[in-house]
């Protein structure tokens, strides 16, 4: 098992159950009892410590390395999926996926960003940054979707889209701005889960939508911890005080009205029982989407372009 900094008391708990377990099974000694009790102070240790964790810790949890990414929720929710390629205009960028997926008995256009799980997969995925063919991809597959009426489900986990020249060349700010432009105006139902990181425009570009939800241990901002830190102090040393400063989780994203709801993750995060976190994004997507297809289409437009123009606030000063 791997474990973060902050974690540490749970992983020598965990060390000691399972020299424990190994004594008992090594010598035929009863240690029923002992397991027990360390059982449970393992238990209370992870819920002090889970319950009551920092900004940056949260941030942390995000980029646990086994947290499950998109692939595995469309496996996991959906009873088939197709996925589909390409922007038509330049390529085929894999770290955004998409395509039609039938989750019970209704079929859903699902879009996300992609991260891998070894140093092999993250470069085929680019780390999740996506560049403008990826965004051009996805908004491709929107348009789609509304062709046939199909709801449309994003999964946004990015540190952020991809910052290089040949992004630049390509058009990457005219990409991310047309998918704003474009998904304001969709007819169809839209729904958008923070399952890890969600940064920048990288994020938003994907994240205009009817209904806005993040799981418990995500983060959702402008930035990430470690750019803002190097912008405000020359060096990454601040990047707990700017995670902070940022209030960057679904926590403070609901007291700032920016999203509609938390989705709960098993204690520990959402990679200790990937599964049953998977059925429980299932049950809120299947839940949004039974309340949002009683809207028309005018409905949807009208009351998506009013949420966001209803983010923030602003006071008068005379001027």
């Amino acid at each position: 098992m791997m474990f973060l900094d902050f974690e540490k008391p749970i992983a020598d708990l965990h060390e000691q159950l399972v020299q424990l377990q190994q004594i008992g099974n090594q010598t035929n000694k009863d240690v029923t009892q002992l397991i027990t009790d360390l059982s449970k102070q393992l238990h209370t240790t992870k819920k002090n410590i889970y319950t009551n964790l920092s900004r940056w810790q949260k941030v942390q949890l995000s980029r646990h390395p086994k947290r499950p990414y998109t692939l595995f929720y469309i496996h996991q929710i959906c009873d088939t999926f197709t996925e589909l390629h390409g922007d038509r205009y330049y390529g085929d960028d894999k770290a955004i996926v998409g395509g039609f997926g039938k989750i019970e008995d209704k079929t859903v256009m699902i879009i996300g960003h992609q991260k891998g799980h070894n140093t092999k997969t993250r470069q085929y995925r680019n780390f999740g940054m996506a560049m403008p063919e990826g965004y051009r991809k996805a908004l491709r597959l929107m348009k789609l979707a509304e062709k046939f009426n199909r709801p449309i489900v994003c999964f946004i986990d990015t540190p952020g889209a991809y910052p290089g020249i040949e992004a630049e060349e390509r058009g990457q700010s005219e990409a991310i701005a047309r998918n704003l432009l474009e998904m304001t105006r969709l007819k169809v139902p839209i729904i958008c889960i923070v399952i890890g990181e969600g940064a920048s425009g990288g994020a938003l570009g994907i994240g205009i939508a009817d209904r806005i939800l993040m799981l418990e241990n995500t983060w959702y901002a402008v930035i990430s911890p470690e750019s803002c830190s190097s912008i405000l102090w020359r060096n990454w040393e601040h990047k707990v005080k700017a995670a902070e400063e940022l209030k960057l989780t679904a926590k403070d994203m609901r007291h700032f009205g920016i999203i509609d709801d938390i989705i709960r993750e098993p204690l520990g995060g959402a990679h200790q029982q990937p599964k049953i976190m998977a059925q429980t994004v299932k049950q809120c997507v299947l839940q949004n989407l039974h309340e949002l297809q009683t809207l028309s289409p005018q409905q949807l437009i009208q009351q998506r372009i009013l949420k966001f123009s209803s983010i923030g606030s602003h006071a008068q000063n005379g001027y």
